[in-house]
């Protein structure tokens, strides 16, 4: 059987016309795509199309975001121009959402450090250790990768971390790392590290003020749980 296009929807139903009349914060995913691609096949609408395409990557918009031109081309109704849009928009709302972090100068609580790091962190398939240092006034001074490819303490040079610190005159630091599994809970490795870098500071007056784990969707922080 034929399937309607989304012209011969009622106006309610159709992407375009639910963003105009009622918000774009009702819209869907699939119905966001939907309207960047515009048409379907002769299968699908442009809706059925954008949920199938959602439906590969779990509705993942980070694992979508992955997605090739290549990839994206291989389902029936989106061309090069099409995957073209899809990924643009998808950097797009990155880069803002990295731009929005960029704006917090100042770290008032453990979402703010989140909103921070995430964009740089959050989805990356392998794990890295930042440090973001501070002054008295927990304005951030500068930001910094320590380690990447995974956290072991051999790998978590403590040295580096403080001699930035004492180069930025920095008296408070944040730890930041990444799990590429998702899992926030913290492992022994972890805690045993903290530990290691918070006796290293206290001679030298700096404090490890937190400790966040950061996944793709949310975030763990030591301080907030009182595990630090």
């Amino acid at each position: 059987m034929k399937k309607l296009s989304i012209k011969s929807w009622a106006i309610d139903d159709r992407p375009r016309e639910k963003l105009l009349h009622k918000g774009k914060s009702i819209i869907t995913n699939a119905e966001l795509i939907a309207i960047l691609i515009g048409s379907g096949n002769r299968e699908e609408s442009a809706v059925e199309l954008s949920k199938r395409i959602l439906a590969s990557t779990n509705n993942n918009l980070n694992s979508l975001s992955k997605l090739s031109i290549e990839e994206l081309t291989k389902f029936k109704g989106i061309g090069e121009a099409k995957a073209i849009s899809i990924i643009t928009a998808l950097e797009l709302g990155k880069r803002r959402q990295f731009e929005e972090g960029q704006r917090i100068f100042k770290i008032k609580s453990s979402a703010h450090v989140c909103n921070l790091m995430q964009p740089i962190v959050g989805d990356l398939a392998h794990e890295e250790f930042w440090v973001v240092y501070l002054n008295n006034s927990n304005t951030v001074l500068a930001k910094h990768q320590i380690s990447k490819g995974g956290l072991v303490s051999a790998l978590v040079d403590v040295r580096l971390i403080y001699k930035k610190a004492l180069e930025l005159a920095s008296v408070g630091i944040i730890l930041i790392h990444n799990h590429p599994s998702g899992k926030l809970t913290p492992s022994n490795s972890d805690k045993q590290l903290t530990q290691k870098i918070i006796k290293a500071g206290e001679a030298l007056d700096i404090k490890v003020l937190d400790h966040l784990i950061i996944t793709e969707k949310d975030y763990f922080s030591f301080a907030d749980e009182g595990i630090l």
